[in-house]
């Protein structure tokens, strides 16, 4: 097996079906991922997207004794056996959460809250740090379904947080990088339930197309968008501001450059200036 780093994000690499593990920039440590998308099947196309043979579509029917199976044996292993010695980089050999997203939108699952559910179980039974966070890495388009509500109420009992992709804030700037024609309305009473039921982080991927920033257009966009939310009482827990580290594995590719280090804080600072906390990721 190849050790595991920043940049490989695998999601073959332990031989399992749903569970992967992979070294996370943002956390610092090890993040145990849940793939409930093995199909490469999901309802967005973003441009920057390393899934490789993407499709239109949902997450298949979850085998949930084959996902307790991996994720129970997979945790003892990284909590009592020597995968973090062999596999991970020092500095980096820590539980840091399990994140639930995959090759596609995760929450289209039907079985996504009984995952939840499992989730929990098995925190209680390996004793798991407590410290240790549930992540959901959303694009936030199938919160309105009631089983996904109840999954986001039980992540909260479990020091679970939503991380929701929010790339543009304006429905020509969502169509063009993440292939949706969701309404910002729509978006916006989507993220007002994720903030309701559980806490709630932007991920925010920035980056060039066709040799351009996004530009102060969307900027603006993204700001007044975010300026409105807390103007009703509506406060995510900050922004994940993220450019590419890993190359896309879609048609756009060759159109797409990571932004220098400098205009990304400045974009950040912008954001902090509205009294939102802004980590950077490049």
């Amino acid at each position: 097996m190849n050790n595991l780093n920043a940049t490989n994000h695998n999601r073959n690499s332990a031989g399992l079906r749903y569970v992967y593990p992979v070294v996370s920039r943002r956390a610092g440590g090890v993040s145990v991922g849940i793939n409930l998308n093995p199909n490469n099947a999901c309802n967005w196309c973003c441009i920057y997207c390393q899934v490789p043979d993407l499709k239109p579509g949902t997450a298949p029917p979850v085998d949930l004794a084959l996902l307790e199976h991996e994720l129970r044996g997979f945790l003892h292993e990284l909590l009592h056996g020597d995968f973090m010695q062999r596999r991970v980089p020092e500095g980096m050999r820590r539980i840091s959460d399990i994140a639930i997203s995959g090759n596609g939108e995760p929450t289209s699952a039907g079985e996504f809250a009984q995952v939840i559910e499992l989730i929990g179980k098995l925190k209680h039974d390996l004793a798991l740090p407590a410290g240790i966070k549930l992540v959901l890495i959303t694009n936030g388009s199938l919160i309105y379904r009631e089983n996904v509500q109840h999954g986001l109420r039980r992540m909260a009992q479990l020091n679970g947080e939503v991380w929701f992709k929010l790339d543009r804030a304006s429905e020509a700037g969502m169509q063009r990088i993440n292939n949706t024609g969701i309404s910002m309305a729509k978006v916006r009473e989507n993220l007002a339930t994720a903030i309701a039921l559980c806490p709630t982080w932007l991920q925010t991927c920035w980056f060039a197309l066709d040799g351009e920033p996004p530009g102060w257009a969307e900027e603006d966009a993204y700001l007044d968008f975010l300026a409105g939310l807390l103007r009703d009482g509506i406060k995510p827990q900050g922004v994940l501001l993220y450019g590419l580290a890993r190359p896309s594995l879609q048609p756009e590719a060759p159109r797409l450059a990571a932004l220098p280090a400098q205009q990304m804080e400045a974009f950040a600072a912008r954001i902090r200036a509205l009294g939102v906390e802004t980590k950077v990721t490049l």
